[in-house]
C-alpha cells in the first residue's frame, strides 16, 4: 500500500505563488506516474498536472504551475505561480502505476488533500 501526504496549502492573494508537496510512503518497490488532482467547491475533481514517462498540464495551468519529481524521496512537487482565485480548490495529490516487486497494484492511491485559497 501507499500513503500520500501532501503540504503546502494556505490562504494567498491573486498574483501570489505556493509549493505544494507530496510524499509517498509505504510497501512498494516504484511508483510510475505521480500527480496533481483539484476540486473547487461545487465542482468534480480536475487534473492539473502529472509527472511520469511525460510531464502532463490542464490548459488552465500551462505557464503557472510546474511538476517536478524527486524520486529518491518518492516525492513530487507543485510549484504554482501567478495564482488566480479561480485556482481556489482542494488539491489532491495521485500516485498510478504503483509496483510492489514486479506486481503492479491495480488502481491508483490518493491523498488527504490540502487546501489552497487565492484571495483576489
Amino acid at each position: 500500500q501507499v500513503q500520500l501526504v501532501e503540504s503546502g496549502g494556505g490562504l494567498v492573494q491573486a498574483g501570489g505563488s505556493l509549493r505544494l508537496s507530496c510524499v509517498a510512503s509505504g510497501r512498494f518497490t516504484s511508483i510510475n506516474v505521480m500527480g496533481w488532482f483539484r476540486q473547487a467547491p461545487g465542482k468534480q475533481r480536475e487534473l492539473v498536472a502529472t509527472s511520469g514517462v511525460t510531464t502532463t498540464y490542464a490548459d488552465s495551468v500551462k505557464g503557472r504551475f510546474t511538476i517536478s519529481r524527486d524520486s529518491a524521496k518518492n516525492t513530487v512537487y507543485l510549484q504554482m505561480n501567478s495564482l488566480q482565485p479561480d485556482d481556489t480548490g482542494d488539491y489532491y495529490c495521485n500516485a498510478a502505476g504503483v509496483f510492489y516487486g514486479a506486481t503492479m497494484y491495480p488502481r491508483a492511491f490518493w491523498g488527504q488533500g490540502t487546501e489552497v485559497t487565492v484571495s483576489s
